[in-house]
């Protein structure tokens, strides 16, 4: 296999399926069938996701609400998609916890390194809700502060397209495909990956993003058994 432990990216609008906003069943299965091929395989998996399905703090702060409150709201949606994803993976008898930012100790674990590497270990697929915790910050940001603090081998990026091309494929058909780009290209061309603050915490850690189509099924599993999926972002 081409990596040990993962940490895979998700965001809230991949939970939509085809609904305008919430949380398509369907979809969360699907995900879940993805994820647990990957574990079966014995490869150590923790997950970040979004919550723009249910709330942005940014949308709210731009429609005069406070900042620091909107992005409150948002960590809490990132937890209820937390939960919904627990509770798909576990229906597939894939054992998980949920971790959260800020404490919410009725339904999950605050976060703890140590603990998160443990059940890591164990063979148990960890989701961190709640970002990092503060506002201000992506979940983005989060994925790869989690991802540096368990010593993850790469952050896996799902998206809806397979990979970063030199112009949005969904609306320019002659976009070209990276299949491998350096940090500093990315910036130099001011392609969008990862917000700014996420990027760079990336490449100063030296730890490798790829961006792939998480919704083609057998596209998980397919890239951490070694094979040429989306596109790899490092600092060669």
């Amino acid at each position: 296999m081409q990596y040990k432990r993962i940490l895979l990216k998700l965001s809230g609008e991949a939970l939509m399926g085809d609904r305008q906003y919430g949380i398509d069943p369907k979809r969360l299965a699907e995900y879940a069938k993805e994820i647990k091929e990957v574990v079966e395989k014995g490869i150590e998996v923790a997950i970040v996701i979004g919550g723009g399905n249910i709330f942005r703090g940014v949308a709210g702060a731009a429609n005069g609400m406070d900042r620091v409150q909107g992005d409150h709201m948002g960590m809490l949606a990132t937890c209820i998609n937390g939960l919904a994803l627990q509770s798909a993976l576990e229906d597939a008898d894939v054992k998980t916890r949920l971790q959260t930012a800020l404490e919410i100790k009725e339904v999950a674990e605050p976060y703890i390194k140590r603990k998160a590497i443990r059940h890591l270990e164990k063979g148990r697929v960890v989701i961190f809700g709640a970002g990092t915790g503060n506002p201000y910050f992506t979940t983005d940001t989060a994925a790869v502060l989690r991802a540096i603090e368990i010593d993850a081998d790469a952050i896996l990026k799902g998206t809806r397209v397979n990979g970063i091309y030199n112009a949005d494929p969904e609306k320019d058909k002659n976009a070209v495909k990276f299949e491998t780009i350096t940090f500093k290209e990315v910036i130099e061309k001011g392609l969008k990956v990862m917000d700014m603050t996420a990027f760079t915490l990336s490449e100063e850690n030296n730890l490798p993003i790829i961006v792939f189509d998480m919704n083609t099924n057998g596209n998980l599993l397919k890239l951490v058994s070694g094979e040429k999926i989306g596109t790899i972002v490092d600092s060669k």
